[in-house]
């Protein structure tokens, strides 16, 4: 699959894409015999990890640390699931605190609408 392709498959930019691959954040992507990058489906499966986990926050010195681990095989399996714990953990943290930001914002525009409705009462009174 041509960079093109996942780009539009993952709604990626194809310069995302590259710089995800030179810093070495996904692996480097096969390419045939004219240059052009060619993605396979391991290639897209990184791919798609990287876009997952970048969308939730994980910091890139993160998801190095693991490619780097994934590619030194088996004798790391541990290794890469204690980061992942550490990172889960660290999600489920930030989980909290958004929803008790999104509770305080509720609140609040809990509290702007009862405002509004009362100042609407007012106005209906004094209308009528």
């Amino acid at each position: 699959m041509r960079i093109a392709e996942v780009s539009k498959k993952f709604d990626i930019s194809q310069d995302t894409l590259r710089y995800y691959e030179r810093i070495g954040l996904i692996p480097s992507v096969n390419r045939n015999e004219s240059g052009i990058r060619d993605y396979s489906e391991d290639d897209c499966r990184w791919v798609e990890f990287v876009k997952c986990m970048r969308g939730a926050g994980l910091q890139i010195e993160v998801l190095n640390e693991y490619l780097d681990l994934f590619q030194k095989g088996d004798s790391t399996i541990e290794a890469r699931k204690e980061l992942l714990i550490e990172q889960r953990n660290l999600l489920a943290e930030k989980m909290e605190e958004i929803k008790a930001t999104v509770e305080r914002l509720d609140n609040k525009i809990d509290r702007y609408e009862q405002g509004l409705m009362v100042k609407e009462k007012l106005l209906r009174r004094t209308q009528n």
